[in-house]
């Protein structure tokens, strides 16, 4: 088995562990042999690749609870996409949530989605919600 491991080593598995050395033994030589087996031929042959160092993860920075009392105090705008099958495109849906009652203000559905859509949905829900009046309207 030590000849076996030795010759995978210097053919094309010279980047193999102990787990794959295993897999190959048994497709290639038919052997019936433990990966823990393996793990300690190699260990004994000095040919054990050395083990991945555990990156450093850091905290992922969540979203600020906030309390809202009333309605239009926050909105959330979400933009989706999917595919027309027999036309071979995309289309999207823009979407103007408020948060405090869960309810779409306004929303945006066409094949393409630029700055230009997302301002004037913006400004049909703003006016929607009355927050806006019409001679204000840019």
């Amino acid at each position: 088995m030590k000849e076996y491991l030795l010759e995978e080593i210097a053919g094309d598995g010279f980047n193999y562990g102990y787990r794959k050395l295993t897999k190959l033994l048994r497709r290639k030589y038919h052997l019936i042999i433990n990966k823990k087996k393996v793990y300690r031929l190699c260990k004994e042959l000095d040919i054990l690749r050395p083990q991945r160092q555990k990156k450093v993860s850091y905290p992922r920075k969540l979203a600020r609870n906030r309390t809202i009392k009333s309605s239009n105090k926050l909105w959330e705008i979400d933009i989706k996409y999917g595919y027309i099958e027999g036309e071979d495109r995309f289309f999207f849906v823009l979407s103007i949530i408020d948060v405090y009652d869960r309810s779409i203000v306004e929303y945006y559905m066409g094949l393409i989605c630029t700055a230009k859509d997302l301002k004037q949905t913006l400004l049909r829900a703003l006016f929607k919600r009355q927050q806006i009046n019409e001679r204000e309207n840019l």
